[in-house]
């Protein structure tokens, strides 16, 4: 078992950063939030998101996906639920005001919610999937979706903390309050065109 397993780990690991590191409502959030609130307040926000890959990923290679199958209207209502959401997380993003804030105005998404995200995120639900359909590290079912969810863990989470970081990189540049709101308008337009692969599963069925 452990000499097949690592001989399909490049492929693994290949999989998790292409998936992880690309532009996704995920990563546009991490940017916006590295901006508006620096590094280490956008810490919770990037180890929820960590967790919550981990915690679908092993939902789903254990059996939700089945139930998917078993029930596509469950997959229907998601879709709609996620729609909704990001459209909303957009409003929200674009109207974000200056960098300087008064206390409670304006706050980094928590831990907590950014677990409770993934479960409405499109990008997160098609790693997933892939993930528990195509990927074979193991013919054991039960390890393949283990070592899924370690790796989008070990290595998903360096390759989102670059958004962020990159997004604390340019907070000096985009002080001035014209720069950021036209960079969160920006942010904002890229996580409603993050829906355009889920849309347009629709649209050709």
């Amino acid at each position: 078992m452990l000499p097949e397993l690592f001989s399909a780990l490049p492929a693994g690991m290949l999989f998790v950063v292409v998936t992880t590191i690309t532009p996704g409502p995920n990563n546009t959030m991490l940017l916006a939030s590295g901006v508006n609130f620096g590094f280490r307040r956008t810490v919770p926000h990037i180890l929820g998101i960590s967790s919550g890959v981990f915690a679908l990923m092993l939902c789903v290679g254990f059996g939700l996906g089945e139930a998917f199958r078993q029930v596509p209207v469950l997959f229907t209502v998601l879709e709609a639920a996620s729609v909704a959401y990001l459209l909303y997380l957009a409003w929200k993003i674009g109207t974000s005001g200056e960098l300087k804030m008064k206390k409670g105005e304006h706050r980094p998404m928590r831990f907590h919610e950014a677990i409770a995200f993934q479960w409405v995120n499109p990008k997160a639900w098609m790693m997933v999937l892939t993930a528990a359909t195509t990927i074979r590290l193991s013919a054991d079912f039960g390890v393949n979706t283990l070592a899924m969810a370690v790796l989008f863990y070990v290595i998903g989470l360096p390759c989102i903390c670059l958004w962020a970081a990159f997004g604390t990189g340019v907070r000096r540049f985009l002080s001035n309050p014209q720069r950021l709101r036209a960079f969160n308008v920006a942010m904002a337009l890229a996580l409603v065109a993050s829906m355009y692969p889920l849309v347009a599963h629709r649209i050709a069925r």
